[in-house]
């Protein structure tokens, strides 16, 4: 199904709504000035609820392309909306009662928020380079601006440049291999281009101009998931922005990034390295994708031993939690999809979880040492308890949800007969148990020498709180259904 542009509109009522809620809080922000600290969230969080509930509703009864083949319309894509809008809301709310945003308008940060995820969900939907491109570009772009919010802080100064520099090259280099890859078809369509690979392939296509094409383009997919060996950016870029936004770039962009990663290869390469005689023949693209998902779970969970800074830890926590993404990526079926969306579904809640506890600490105490968490659990045990459960859960310990995404990607490589690698991946998550316990351990064990003041917290942190350990501790209990929304989701449109 190949629908034109006006007949699309009716499946991209969520992203109209994202683009009129930009106006109105710019709008807002202006004109509104005794009311704007009030109006611009309730209009960001009304649009995004709306756009959430739409797409909810939306039911896609085949799969097809939008905007003459432009936007893809498949479940996969829909879940991937239904995510980003869900994080976005999210962050929202955890932004609210944020000491580091709280000195400065928050209606640009706001507006910001819709622009990059409208920029994500258009991203994660791509079936053109063109789109692909813009897409990445008004995520990169939005990115660039929400790191370095704090416009009088140095670190986050210094962090929205290097956001730049890496963003420019790796964003370049992509671009410059897509060039040849349409240099090569004389096509911008994803299903186009693999048929006129496919076609070529008798004809004896350049086997070094696209091998130089797929490198290319997994540099700037790499830069989005903060995969080894594109990943320099993230630590630096972490420790110094807004803890909110730390927290946002850790779940959203990177789901984008694999969704992206995942039409691109798998919708538009796939058919093409795994037939006979085909293309690519003489590289096992599954073993370079282990060997980037090794590397990276690897270098970040070692590299997150040493830091003391609990941003910077996290940043590194989460280069690890790529690579267990990639493990998905490596298996080329419904299994290893719905591994990957299971994972990131969990993944949301207890990393955003984390975040959550280290801004109201911070609120509190100005610091992001792990040593000044000392002595927590006597000045705050809800505090503590609820870190620890998302520590647990980041670990991947039974009960929590951790262990079930971590269970539908070692059990998706096992069904491929990579019992090893599986291994690999179960002893990079007893690695990551010493850091994300030394934290439980300084909360609970560790006393605190300084004054011990009780940690205060407003009553919506505390409501986000519950609300995010809701999800991981009963997700495990009802894993049947986001097992069933998952299966569902894995209808990805390959353009036939």
């Amino acid at each position: 199904m190949n629908l034109g542009n006006l007949e699309s509109l009716s499946f991209f009522c969520p992203e109209l709504i994202l683009v009129g809620a930009i106006l109105l809080v710019v709008i807002s922000d202006i004109s509104l000035k005794g009311l704007r600290n009030v109006a611009n969230p309730l209009l960001t969080m009304t649009a995004l609820v709306m756009a959430l509930y739409y797409t909810i509703q939306t039911e896609h009864g085949s799969a097809g392309q939008l905007f003459e083949g432009m936007l893809a319309l498949d479940t996969f894509g829909q879940y991937f909306k239904v995510f980003l809008l869900i994080s976005s809301l999210l962050i929202i709310l955890v932004s609210l009662h944020s000491s580091e945003l709280s000195s400065i308008h928050q209606g640009e940060f706001f507006a910001l928020l819709l622009a990059v995820t409208l920029g994500m969900i258009l991203m994660a939907n791509s079936i053109n380079l063109v789109m692909l491109y813009l897409s990445l570009e008004l995520v990169s772009l939005t990115s660039y601006v929400m790191v370095g919010y704090l416009r009088n802080d140095r670190l986050s100064n210094e962090a929205s440049m290097k956001y730049i520099l890496f963003g420019a090259v790796s964003t370049g280099s992509m671009l410059y291999g897509f060039s040849l890859l349409y240099g090569l078809t004389g096509s911008l369509n994803l299903f186009e281009i693999r048929e006129a690979l496919i076609i070529q392939g008798d004809l004896g296509v350049n086997q070094l101009t696209l091998l130089l094409v797929v490198v290319l383009s997994i540099a700037g997919f790499g830069f989005k998931t903060a995969s080894v060996p594109f990943h320099f950016w993230c630590p630096d870029v972490y420790t110094g922005a807004p803890t909110p936004v730390t927290a946002f770039l850790s779940v959203a962009p990177k789901a984008a990034g694999f969704a992206i990663l995942v039409r691109f290869f798998f919708g538009g390469f796939s058919q093409i390295t795994q037939a006979d005689g085909g293309l690519l023949t003489g590289v096992n693209w599954a073993l370079v994708l282990i060997i980037i998902s090794v590397i990276t779970m690897s270098w970040g969970n070692i590299a997150a031993l040493t830091q003391n800074n609990l941003k910077r830890m996290l940043a590194y926590s989460s280069i690890a939690h790529a690579g267990y993404v990639l493990m998905g990526c490596v298996v080329l079926t419904e299994t290893g999809l719905k591994a990957i969306l299971v994972y990131l579904f969990v993944y949301l809640f207890m990393n955003l979880g984390a975040f959550l506890v280290v801004i109201i600490v911070f609120n509190s105490e100005r610091t992001f040492q792990v040593q000044d968490y000392n002595g927590m659990f006597r000045r705050s045990p809800f505090l503590a308890i609820a870190m620890s459960i998302f520590m647990l859960s980041l670990i991947g310990i039974p009960p929590f949800s951790g262990f079930l995404g971590k269970l539908y990607i070692f059990g998706a490589v096992i069904d491929q007969g990579l019992f090893w690698f599986a291994v690999i991946g179960a002893l990079n998550a007893a690695v990551a148990a010493f850091y994300y316990m030394r934290v439980m351990k300084h909360m609970i064990l560790e006393s605190n020498d300084g004054e011990s003041k009780p940690l205060h917290m407003s009553y919506l942190n505390q409501a986000l709180i519950v609300l995010l350990l809701i999800p991981n501790v009963l997700l495990i209990v009802y894993w049947s259904h986001i097992d069933r929304w998952a299966t569902s989701s894995t209808e990805l449109f390959n353009g036939l």
